[in-house]
Order: structure tokens, then C-alpha cells, then sequence
């Protein structure tokens, strides 16, 4: 679907060591700033245990999971606004993403050089944010002066609404908020703020980079940001990149849990992240099965049957009669599609259906 997260943070955060483990595509990782210049791209496998156990009943012939793009981009330091480090390149990249990955350094190393001298993720937050809204003030306000008289004087009930939702905008920034804070009542409005592509509307993860003694529970510096965030529609995530690196080294699937074992974990953080990576871009997945292949199939949450068709191929869509539907659970409890249909629990949708996350579809259709 072209849907990317970028990953962003200061220097030295361990965004490319995070990166390395997500991606097969190797970033250079390094104890210096701006050691990431150009973006590095990569597309990455969503976990997804429904596929292998759906593959254990069809025995397919090859099994293809969704993906989601993940783009590691330069590391961004106070000034960025202004052309301080890379910081019109990081600009550039960032705003060509649908959502971010906010990497927070939290673990304490003096093997590690931090770009501002100590450990403080909660002002390394701020420092990016800042910068961020820089550049989304210099947009509100250009577009303030472009529709502010036609608004006051013109009778135009457009312009009007959208000087409204830019001075909400203004007000929310002017204050050191993030522009994901405010939000908007009506479609008209929503329209209107989504248009302006502000680099801090976009949806954001923050992921806390810990030590391994804070891989389950966190530290001082994961309550810090957590309580900072409060007031932002946003979640965090606890990743221990260095064990990460060290789990994405081992061969087998079986060392790999046995090592997460040992340290209490139940998921390693990269599968955590990617899971979440997926959902902050709302997306969900339908499922296919069959001799040929089990695959998982990425629309945006609330499509219609229709537009998931569409996904497979754009026939499907435009000759669209109907979509046969399984539950994944059922699937899974009968063992069979026929199985399913012989106990009545497969259901027969017209264009109106909104597909679930899970959904096992057949779509018929006619061009």
C-alpha cells in the first residue's frame, strides 16, 4: 500500500541499531552523530502466528505474510529548523512519512557519546518537538495570511472554517503542544487539518531504548516519558535494542525463544514493534487460504469488501458481486473451509460489509 514509518530521534539513540534488527537491509550503525545520512528503506514481515497455524490445516505451498515500510532517517539535533546538522534533509524525509517511530535513549552508557553531554529522554523529546513545530508554525501562518482576509471580510464560509482550524492549530503550537492534540468535530474540519500534512498530526509511537534490566518493566527514564506523553494521543513501547541486535544474530526460532526466555520475555521487542508499526498506520489484515498459499492481504481499518477486492486485484473490485466470509476462529475450530460451510457458519456479504482484522475472504465477482 506505500504506507511508511519512519524512525527518528537525536543521534546516537539507537535508531540504526533498532533498524538493523527490524530489516534484513543493514544500516551502518556508529558511535558518532549523523553516522545515518541518507534514509535507509526497509520493508519488513508482519508476525503473524494465524498464518502458520491456517498453513498447518491447507498445507499450502508457500505461506506470504503482510508488510509494513520502515525508513530509518538521519538523526536530528536542536537547530534542525533552521538547517542546524541534516536537519532540512530529516525535514524532507519525515514529512514524506504517514507515521513516526520516535526513538528515546533510555539506558545509561559512558561508552556511548550523547549528543547533548547526559541522559534526559524526556528533554530529547522536547528537542525534537520543538523543531517540529517550527516548521508546522511557518505552515499555519503562511496559510493564515492566504486566507485570513477572505475569512473576515469575504462572506466565504470555506475560508472561514479553515482560518478556524488553522488558528486552533496556532494556539496549540504557540503553547509548545504537539498539532495530534487537538482535534476537530466535524468531517469539514477534519478534511481541512488532515490537508495541511503537519509533521506533528502525524501518529506516533515513542519507543523507550532501554538495557536489558529494564526490558520488562522499564526505568526512571520510561516513567519520565510516559508521563510526558500523557497529555499526546500516543503510546510507548519498551525495546532493549542492544538485546534485540544480540536475538536477531541467533539461527533458529527455537534459540531465539529460548533466549527470550531467560530474560522474561514472552515476544521479543522487534515483533512488538512491527505489530505496532502496522497498527499506527491503521492498517488490519484480511487472510486467503488455499492449496496454492496462505496470505495475509493489508487494508486500511474500516474498508468495505469492495475495496479490500480491490487489494487483490482491481477486477475484484470494479466487477464485485459478493464476499464469501470465514472467521479465523472458525476456521481454525471446524479445521476446514468445507467443514465450515457444512455447519452454516460461513456468511455471504454484499458491498456494505466492513471487513475485520482476521476476516478468511473469497470474493466472486465479474468484469
Amino acid at each position: 500500500m506505500g504506507l511508511q514509518c519512519g524512525i527518528v530521534g537525536l543521534p546516537n539513540v539507537g535508531k540504526s541499531t533498532l533498524f538493523n534488527c527490524l530489516s534484513s537491509a543493514k544500516a551502518q550503525s556508529a558511535n558518532f552523530p549523523f553516522c545515518t545520512i541518507e534514509p535507509n528503506l526497509g520493508t519488513i514481515n508482519v508476525p503473524d502466528e494465524r498464518l502458520n497455524k491456517l498453513a498447518e490445516l491447507v498445507n499450502p505451498q508457500k505461506i506470504v505474510p503482510a508488510t509494513v515500510e520502515i525508513v530509518d532517517i538521519a538523526g536530528l539535533v536542536k537547530g534542525a529548523s533552521k538547517g542546524e546538522g541534516l536537519g532540512n534533509k530529516f525535514l524532507a524525509n519525515i514529512r514524506e512519512t504517514d507515521a513516526i517511530l520516535h526513538v528515546l535513549r533510555c539506558f545509561d552508557d559512558d561508552n556511548i557519546v550523547h549528543v547533548d553531554g547526559h541522559i534526559d529522554p524526556v528533554r530529547d523529546k522536547e528537542i525534537i518537538d520543538a523543531e517540529l513545530q517550527i516548521k508546522d508554525l511557518e505552515t499555519i501562518e503562511n496559510r493564515i495570511g492566504k486566507v485570513q482576509k477572505q475569512a473576515q471580510t469575504g462572506g466565504d464560509k470555506q475560508a472561514k472554517l479553515a482560518y478556524d482550524v488553522l488558528l486552533k492549530f496556532k494556539d496549540a503550537l504557540d503553547r509548545g503542544c504537539n498539532a495530534r492534540t487537538v482535534s476537530f468535530d466535524t468531517k469539514d474540519e477534519q478534511k481541512i487539518a488532515h490537508d495541511l500534512f503537519l509533521l506533528t498530526s502525524k501518529p506516533v509511537l515513542y519507543i523507550c531504548n532501554v538495557d536489558e534490566a529494564a526490558a520488562i518493566n522499564g526505568n526512571s527514564h520510561v516513567e519520565a516519558v510516559r508521563e510526558a506523553v500523557r497529555g499526546e494521543n500516543a503510546e510507548i513501547l519498551i525495546v532493549a535494542a542492544r538485546v534485540e541486535s544480540e536475538i536477531s544474530e541467533l539461527e533458529s526460532f527455537e534459540e531465539r525463544q529460548m533466549f527470550l526466555s531467560e530474560i522474561g520475555l514472552a515476544e521479543s521487542g522487534v515483533n512488538r514493534l512491527i505489530k505496532s508499526a502496522y497498527k499506527l498506520l491503521n492498517l488490519e489484515t484480511f487472510l486467503t487460504a488455499g492449496p496454492q498459499e496462505v496470505r495475509a492481504w493489508t487494508y486500511t481499518k474500516g474498508s468495505k469488501a469492495p475495496q479490500c477486492a480491490g487489494v487483490i486485484h482491481t477486477d475484484f473490485e470494479k466487477g464485485f458481486i459478493r464476499a464469501e466470509v470465514i472467521k479465523y476462529d472458525d476456521y481454525i475450530a471446524f479445521g476446514s473451509e468445507a467443514a465450515v460451510k457444512e455447519a452454516g457458519k460461513m456468511a455471504v456479504e454484499g458491498k456494505d460489509y466492513i471487513v475485520r482484522d482476521g476476516d478468511i475472504m473469497h470474493f466472486r465477482f465479474n468484469v
